[in-house]
């Protein structure tokens, strides 16, 4: 949940916390226009689509175990799959 916080949270809500406190401090303050609500809700619209979009997995299924990178003989091993165990018969 951490990571969520800070690698999604912060950044969009901060900006957002800083404008409001500078309208309250400085600014007018008051009920926001039309043009600002829609420009809020557009702007959440596009965080949740991109959020989606780069959540999904475009690959094919794979099948099997996964092996991270690793060194041998001094060699990087790029990560793959390989074959899953079969199961055992009962």
């Amino acid at each position: 949940m951490g990571r969520v916080v800070i690698t999604i949270l912060l950044p969009l809500l901060l900006p957002t916390a800083i404008y409001v406190g500078w309208r309250l401090g400085f600014g007018r303050a008051g009920t926001p226009s039309s043009a600002t609500v829609a420009l809020a809700i557009a702007g959440v619209a596009l965080v949740v689509m991109v959020l989606l979009l780069f959540n999904t997995d475009f690959g094919g299924p794979r099948q099997g175990v996964y092996v991270p990178p690793h060194v041998s003989g001094g060699k990087v091993v790029p990560g793959h799959f390989e074959p899953a165990p079969a199961a055992p018969a009962r």
